[in-house]
This record gives structure tokens, sequence and C-alpha cells, in this order.
């Protein structure tokens, strides 16, 4: 009886032990300015158990059994923390921990940082990607996206910047017109950027409902800073070739005061590509005044000037002749170069912040902010001289050959491989012949100026309800004021003045006069014309989120409403849009909504699955709003939000000695609107137009794979994979022109200055988003005494053109008539039409950098070198049809040439370049 009531006694003990309540809690803070630190990852090493730090830097692991185990501490830039404990039925507070700066990793993003902002300083569709976004991400996929496949202007999952939110201290930074962000409002502070939350695609943030491509947070919170002062220096070839900066944060002090500043100048005459200058300067500061553990007030206040030549797409034929550096937007002017466009961005943008932690579970978060300032870009406009574009088809030798003048063929190329660039000097002289006879300029300097007045105001609720639930929430507001027009930048050697009229217009014409209340006006330097109008844009948002995490399993819900409104108000009469320009338009009012929501499954602390879906809807952009928006108040046809249903499931492994996702990806686009500007010579008429396409699907759908296995403790393998399919739907049922509202257009087949020409057989084209296939492997070595290397080979392949949806309308084989054209051949239209595909390449990359202590308080000097595309290897990032030859009559002319003409147009990445960064960080 005895051992009976033993054995059960111990039975029971065991029982007791295995199912005792233990919890593990602690501080998280930085070791230098041991301020505490928010999205620590926080895991218990073997089991399921893992919480994220709050914004106080907290973290409770509860329901422990007993036992032996490692609390494992980690965020990106800092060193992972270990810690020991014994478990036996009681509750363990670590206290404070502090979390040490990784050297390597602040070394090395110092230069992938600026790397991926440089590439994204592209004015080109192909630029268009979140690469600077993703390197707060500890994914290996995402970050060899960003690190690697950045030099091909590689998308995240083939989608545009757009479906990702960017904020700075709880504030969408993403523009009204495109929505996307304009990079260079913040280029070059790349070191008071560095706080950053990215979440990917559908996954929760504590600040916004984001996008199907995620969201990333950035907080320039001055008492978040760590304590110290950073100066570098780099040089490079890609976009400018010199840059410095300076970086000095407080710490708080015992006032109650902190403060941050920092200042960066980046410039060169030209980068890789001839005659692309670059000037910029930004600074920045921030001040934090905590008044108690409840409430504090930050500052924040940043000036980014950034003016840099733009590069030119080529055709092929151009690129033979020239090679991949040519730029026909330059030319020499007393020796030194001169770039016609010049995009020239200055918004600056002031926020104030209030942080009320109401409790230990409730923090509310008050922003508002407000930008001014401007976005010009310019170029030549010319009413009275021959076009300056060295790469006109006439200045080429291919034109000639067919002509049958092989002589002239000869000189034009020997002139364009000689020269091939403006003639500023022909351009002055011109203009100063034209004076001393009392006529008006022919050519003129313009600028098209966006300028926008921009007040935000919002509040972010975070609630922790329970241990295990979270609730989210945000209200904003964002009221947009932007004028828009064209100013005179230069006459270019004129007294005269410049006409204010149309070039494409007759002589005479009511059509040509840019402003019918102020014809024939003479423009003179610093004075608008050609167009003026007034944007007024209202954007209202709610977001409500509840978060729930256990031991085994975590899921959230999501919802987002929005209303948006936009009004154009034109301040000129229009001569192509008499009765529809001067005044106001009507509004435009969309209600959006918004729903997603996820699960983790735990399989073991080693082992987790993913699943996030979601439904969204985007109220269309200022840009596809309106058609012919400089010259009227014409409402796109067709015009709807668009749709999003988006879905991923992921499988995560995370190993001491091998981490690595594989993620399954889809997403259906429906009711897109595409908008483009050019020339456009068919059977039908010649006109310069606007060509927008409504009611566009898309699919985009793949496998990404990433991961990172240890071969030794300073030997990392590292690969990552892209498999994609990213192409068109349907069959949009509406393409259209919009040129201008007159007897010429009316006659023509115009009604109200657009014309419709029906369904654009797009289905199954593939889009112009970058490569679709993607793949990295590398190998990287990190030596104990703080250096390191890293040496990537890059494949990429299925990088497609964009095709032009006129050319795959009834606008294509229909003659002036209205009948199909007599001689239309269906399969050499096949033949003509069908998308060119740029082929595989393969890119090889190698940084590295060093590091040195030099004193014991934490200084370092350190220096970071990286070199892209090693075999200087060729590759076209991507291009696009022109579609000035619209007909099919016209297009076959011009494939049966010797060289086309009106061939496709290219963007090409940059062969060998570098980067150097040193620093003194003390």
């Amino acid at each position: 009886m005895k051992q009976i009531i033993l054995t059960v006694l111990f039975c029971f003990t065991i029982s007791y032990g295995a199912l005792a309540q233990n919890t593990v809690k602690g501080v998280v803070k930085d070791s230098d300015s041991e301020k505490v630190l928010q999205g620590v990852s926080v895991s218990i090493e073997g089991r399921d158990e893992s919480q994220v730090t709050n914004i106080d830097g907290t973290f409770a692991l509860q329901n422990l059994p007993d036992g032996k185990f490692i609390v494992t501490l980690k965020k990106v830039g800092y060193e992972t923390q270990n810690y020991p404990v014994t478990l036996s039925g009681s509750v363990i507070n670590l206290g404070d921990i502090f979390m040490y700066v990784d050297e390597f990793s602040d070394n090395q993003d110092l230069s992938t940082i600026i790397i991926a902002d440089d590439e994204l300083n592209d004015d080109s569709s192909a630029a268009d990607n979140i690469s600077s976004l993703l390197q707060s991400s500890r994914d290996v996929y995402l970050r060899a996206a960003a690190f690697e496949f950045s030099a091909a202007f590689f998308r995240i999952r083939g989608l545009d910047s757009d479906n990702a939110k960017l904020l700075i201290n709880g504030i969408e930074m993403n523009k009204l017109e495109t929505g996307r962000p304009e990079w260079a409002n913040w280029g070059g502070l790349n070191d008071v950027l560095r706080n950053q939350e990215f979440t990917n695609g559908l996954a929760p943030s504590n600040y916004t409902f984001g996008g199907i491509l995620g969201s990333t947070h950035i907080s320039t919170r001055a008492s978040q800073y760590r304590k110290g002062a950073r100066i570098s220096y780099a040089s490079s070839n890609r976009s400018y070739r010199h840059r410095v900066m300076g970086t000095y944060s407080s710490g708080l002090l015992k006032d109650g005061w902190a403060f941050s500043v920092s200042g960066t100048r980046r410039a060169g005459s030209e980068g890789f590509v001839d005659g692309t200058s670059y000037d910029a300067t930004s600074l920045f500061a921030s001040v934090e005044k905590v008044f108690n553990d409840s409430h504090s007030l930050n500052l924040t206040s940043i000036f980014a000037s950034n003016k840099r030549g733009v590069g030119s797409p080529n055709t092929q034929e151009v690129t033979d002749l020239r090679g991949i550096r040519y730029n026909s937007n330059w030319g020499f002017q007393n020796g030194e170069i001169r770039n016609s466009r010049i995009k020239d961005v200055e918004e600056p943008f002031t926020m104030l912040s209030h942080y009320w932690k109401i409790n230990d579970r409730v923090n509310l978060n008050t922003n508002v902010s407000y930008q001014f300032g401007k976005i010009g870009r310019s170029r030549i406009d010319f009413n009275g001289g021959q076009n300056p574009n060295p790469t006109d088809f006439r200045n080429l030798p291919s034109f000639w050959i067919d002509e049958g003048d092989l002589a002239e063929a000869f000189e034009a190329e020997q002139r364009f491989l000689n020269d091939g660039q403006i003639d500023w000097e022909e351009i002055y002289s011109a203009n100063i012949n034209n004076s001393q006879q009392g006529i008006d300029a022919a050519y003129v300097l313009n600028e098209d100026r966006v300028d926008d007045d921009i007040f935000n105001v919002n509040t972010i609720l975070n609630a922790d309800l329970t241990d295990n639930i979270t609730l989210n929430g945000k209200l904003q507001y964002t009221k947009l004021e932007s004028e828009r027009f064209a100013n005179v930048l230069d006459l270019l050697g004129s007294t005269t003045g410049y006409l204010d009229i149309n070039r494409f217009g007759s002589i005479g014409d009511p059509e040509r006069q840019s402003d019918l209340l102020n014809p024939n006006r003479i423009v003179q330097e610093g004075d608008r014309f050609k167009y003026n109008y007034i944007i007024n844009s209202e954007v209202m948002n709610g977001f409500l989120q509840a978060q729930f995490k256990y031991n085994k399993v975590d899921f959230y819900i999501a919802g987002d409403i929005t209303r948006t409104s936009h009004q154009r108000e034109g301040l000129y009469q229009s001569g192509r849009f008499e009765n529809n320009s001067f005044g106001k338009s009507e509004k435009q009012e969309f209600t959006t909504f918004g729903v997603k929501g996820g699960i983790t499954y735990k399989l073991s602390g080693r082992h987790i699955l993913d699943f996030n879906a979601g439904y969204l809807e985007k109220a269309p952009t200022i840009r596809n709003t309106f058609t012919q928006i400089r010259e009227s108040n014409l409402i796109t046809e067709g015009l709807d939000t668009e749709k999003i249903l988006s879905f991923d499931a992921s499988y995560i492994i995370r190993s001491p000695r091998f981490t690595s996702r594989v993620t399954g990806y889809f997403s259906q686009i429906t009711d897109d609107i595409d908008s483009n500007f050019f020339f456009f010579q068919s059977d039908l008429f010649d006109s310069f137009v606007q060509e927008t396409v409504t009611g566009a699907d898309k699919r985009h759908m793949g496998v990404e794979l990433g991961f990172e296995y240890k071969l030794t403790s300073t030997l990392n393998l590292k690969g990552a994979a892209n498999i994609g399919e990213y192409y068109y739907s349907n069959n949009p049922d509406n393409v259209q022109f919009s040129a201008e509202d007159t007897e010429t257009a009316r006659a023509q087949g115009f009604v109200n200055g657009v014309q419709s020409f029906g369904t654009t057989y797009l289905k199954n084209y593939r889009l112009n988003s970058g490569p679709q296939k993607a793949y990295s492997l590398g190998i990287e070595y990190r030596d104990p005494d703080y250096w390191w290397v890293s040496l990537t080979g890059n494949y990429f392949d299925d990088t497609y053109i964009g095709v032009s949806p006129v050319l795959r309308s009834s606008a294509f084989f229909t003659d002036n008539d209205g009948l199909p054209i007599n001689n239309y051949d269906p399969i050499e239209a096949k033949r003509l039409l069908e998308q060119e595909e740029f082929g595989g390449y393969f890119i090889a990359n190698a940084i590295g950098g060093k590091s040195w202590k030099v004193s014991k308080d934490n200084k370092y000097i350190g220096f970071t070198l990286g070199i892209s595309n090693i075999f200087n290897q060729q590759f076209r990032t991507g291009g696009f049809e022109q579609a000035r030859t619209g007909g099919f009559n016209q297009l076959s002319e011009d494939f049966n040439r010797s060289k086309r003409l009106f061939g496709p147009r290219y963007w090409f990445g940059r062969g060998t370049n570098y980067f150097f960064n040193v620093y003194y960080r003390f």
C-alpha cells in the first residue's frame, strides 16, 4: 500500500511539473542609447513559443513547461542574444536585455541601401520597384530581391510600387498622382531612415492596412536613435560620383530632450549613362521632448533637393551605333555637358507627432504633417524650328538607305557617330537670328511643373486587449491642392519671347491657342504657358485590425474603408477643348473597401505554415481619372475602381544552420487603367494622342524561394529564386484615344475629343514588369576579425517588351472609310504583333568590407566596396513598342525596312559599375 501511494504521488508530481505554468519576461533595449526596442523577435529554441516586443520593448512568454531552455532574441542590425533559463513553476524576469549593434550588418547595409536607392532614382517605368523598402527585412528572399535583383529592375511578384505603402511616422507618403512614393523626397538620408518595420505581402501592420506588396513604416523619433555620430564618404559611377554624409544623435538627455540631425550631399557631372548629371542635397532634423512616461512630442523636418539629368530609351539602331550608355537628351554648350531633360524635385515636409501611453496596454499616436514644393521636368519646346532630337528618324542612316541615297546615309552615320547630340549652338543661333528680325523664338526650354500642397492628419491606436489579442486602428485625412502648369525656364538666346500656341494645329485655327482668353500671347522667362490648372483631392480612411497570438497558432483579420475625391479646375480655355477646359470639372468620388486575414500555424519551433488572403479595392489615381488632363476636364470613359484578389501560402524553416521560405502567390487585378501619350499615324488619322485602356485584367502568380545554410560558423551559402507568370487575363473592352475636341478631330471620328476603338486583344500577352524569372546563388564569408566578402551569381529570364494596346484593336486593320483594309493579312499581322522577349542573362556581383574598433567607447572605422555586373554583361531591363505606325500597312512597311524607323525603344542595365564607401562612427 505504501508503494502504491508513493507511486501515485510520484506520478502526480511529474504531471504537475509537466503542466507547471512558467513565464519568462523582460524589456529589450539598445545597448548604446538604452532606449527600448520594438519589433525584436523573442523565441524559445526548439519550441513553438515566440513573440515580438511591443512598443515599450516588453515581452512575456507564458505557459511554458518546466525544464532548461534557451531564450533567443533577434532583430535586423543587431547581434543575436541567447539566454539560458531554468524553469520550475515560476516567473523569471530577465530585466533589461541589451541588444548590441551588429557591425557586419551596419557595414553591409550602409552600402546595399545606397545601391537600392541609387537604382530607384531613374525616371523610367522600369525602375518602379520597392527594393529600397526591403532592406529592413530579415527574409533571405526579400534581401536578395533588394540587393541582387535590383540591377535588372526586378519587381516583387511583378507588381508596381503603388501596391505597397510607405509611411513615415504614421503618415502615408504614396502620391495621389500615381499611387507611388516619390523616392527623391528623402533620398540620401540613409543614416536616419534605418528604424523600419517591414511587413511582407498581406501580413499585418500596426500602422496601416497596406497593399498586396506590404508596407514599410519608418520612425524618426529622436529618442530612438542611438547616441553618437557618423561621417562617411562614398564614390560610385552609377548615378552620382561623390557623396558626403554626416549624422549626429544626442540620445535622450536628462531633461527629457532628444535630437538628431543629418545632412548629405551627392553630386556628379554624369553617371553610367552619358549626360546624366546629378545634384542633390538632403537635410534632416528631428527633436523630441519626453514630458513623462505617458506623453512625448516629436517634430521632424526633411528637406531634399534633387536635380538629375534623365536618360533616353533608344531603338536598336541607335544602340548599335552608339552603345548602351548613349543618351539623346544632352549636348555640349561652351564645352560643358547640358541635359535638356532635368528632373527637379524639391518638396520639403514637416511632421508633428504626439505619443500617448495611456496605460501599459494602450498607446495612441497622433500625427500632423504638411508638405509643399515642386516637381519639375524640363524639355525643349519648338514652335518654329526643326526637331532638335538627334535620334529623329531623319537623322539616322537607315532612313536614307531606304530612300536609296547611300551617300547621304554614310554622311548621316558619320554625323551621328561623331556628334549625335543636341546642338545647343544651332538652337541659340536660330533664336538670336529670329530676335534680330523681330521674330519670336523658335525654341524654348520649358518645365512641366507640379506644385503640391499636402496636409495630413491621423491617429493610430494600438491596444493589447489581453495577453493574446491586440487591436490596431487608424483614422486618416489627406488634403491635396496641386497647381500644374508649364513655365519658361530659358528663352535660349531670344530677346523677343515665345509665342504660346500649339504647333500641331493649322495656322489661324482657334485650336492652336493654349488660352483663348489670352490668344497669341508672347511669354518670357518665368511665365506660365501651354496649360495651367489646379487639382483638388481628398482622402478619408479608416482601418481596424485584430491580431491573435497563441503558442501554436497566430491569426489576424483586418478591414479598411476609404473615401477619395478628385476635381480639376482649368485656369486656361484651351483651343483644343474650347467647351470643356475652363473652370471646374465634375467632382469624381470613390468609396473603396478592403478586407484581409491570415493564419500562421507552428508545426514546431522550426517549421511554420503561413497563409494570407485579401480582397482590396483602389480608387483611380489622378493620372487615370482625367483624360488630356493638361487641357481638358474630360473624365476617363469607363472609369471604375480597381479590384484585387490576392493570397499566398508559405512554408518556413528556421533552424540553427538552415533557414528558408517557399511561397506560392496569386493576385488577380481587375478593372485596371493604363495610359500612354504619343504621336499616332495610321490610315485613319495623324495626331498627338493620349491612349487609355480601361477594364484591363491582370494576373500575377508564381513561386518564391529563399534559403541560407551555415556551412561553418563563418561561411554561409545563400540562394533565392522567383518563377513567375504575369500577363493580361482578358481582352479589355475599351481602348480609346483622346486628342482634341475640334472640327478637324470630329471629322476624323472623335466625339467630345475621344474616339473608342472597342476591344483591345491583349489576353495572354505578358506584362512589362521586369524579369519574370530570377535566380540567385551566393556565398558569404564573415571573419571574426570584422571583415567579410560576398560573391553572388544571378540569372534573369522572361523579360518582355510592353505591348501597344491600339495595335491590337480595330484601329490596326480599319481603313479611313471605316471598313477593313483590303490587303489585311491575318498571318502577317500575327507575325507583326508577336511580343518580343529579351532572352536570359547572367550577372555576377561581389561586395565586401572591413571595420575596425578604434577605441573602447565604441568608435569604428569601416569601408565597403561593391562591384556589380563584373563581366560587363549587356542586357535590356525593359522597353515599349512605339505606336506611331499604328495601322497594318504602316507597321508592315516599317518592318520591311532595312532597320525599323519606329521600332521598339529599350532601357538597358548598367555595365560593370562600383560603389565604395568609407565611414567613421563615434
